[in-house]
């Protein structure tokens, strides 16, 4: 693994960060969810969820259009307008 990532570029380095940062913005809305629903016992979504959505699905989304990655391409470019849909309808709303 230490040879792989010694062997990259500085643009490839750069575009693996920000697929870690998406990974990681993408994975911590389970986390929030998980402490918010807790936190009011009963099951819900916050808003912070649909947000952290959007920009790890954004930061995923660089990454795998500099990999690319059709697969990855077309399943977060699909996820982020479900994600900001979610959005509209909950301000709409209010």
């Amino acid at each position: 693994m230490v040879n792989h990532l010694s062997s990259l570029s500085q643009i490839e380095i750069f575009f693996l960060i920000v697929g870690f940062l998406g990974q990681g913005l993408f994975a911590s809305r389970f986390i929030i969810q998980w402490v918010y629903s807790e936190k009011i016992g009963e099951s819900s979504i916050p808003i912070s969820f649909w947000y952290l959505s959007i920009f790890g699905g954004l930061g995923l989304l660089t990454y795998a259009i500099f990999r690319k990655d059709p697969v990855i391409i077309l399943g977060q470019s699909f996820g982020i307008i479900i994600y900001l849909r979610n959005l509209i309808l909950i301000y709409k709303k209010k």
